[in-house]
């Protein structure tokens, strides 16, 4: 049975690899003209950060690791809203964005308190 490290892996890297691989389609949600060319590149960004970082906490799940990864969620998150707020166009994909990084945050969270 996976434990909580792995699901949080596989959802962090599943997103990832949506913001990698197809960042125009979900920077189009809700019938949006396509996206600047800089906005695409830095879906993929992030979409590479959220691969790399499920990568690191499958490969060393230690609390100290689990921690910095949900504050580094936890600004993500709260830099999209700022984001959302100021960009009635891009909204739905940031909002989107926004609730995954505070689910992936609160999911760090709980593994690093449960591995110390």
């Amino acid at each position: 049975m996976p434990n909580l490290t792995h699901i949080a892996a596989a959802a962090r890297a599943g997103w990832g690899c949506a913001l990698l691989l197809a960042p125009e389609t979900l920077l189009r949600l809700g019938g949006r003209p396509a996206p600047a060319p800089a906005l695409t590149a830095l879906a993929r960004v992030l979409g590479a950060r959220q691969i790399v970082q499920a990568a690191v906490l499958t490969a060393w799940p230690a609390g100290a690791v689990a921690r910095c990864g949900a504050a580094v969620d936890v600004l993500h998150a709260t830099s999209d809203l700022g984001y959302a707020a100021a960009s009635p166009r891009h909204r739905p994909v940031v909002l989107l964005d926004a609730a995954i990084g505070a689910g992936l945050a609160a999911a760090g969270r709980r593994l690093a308190a449960r591995t110390g």
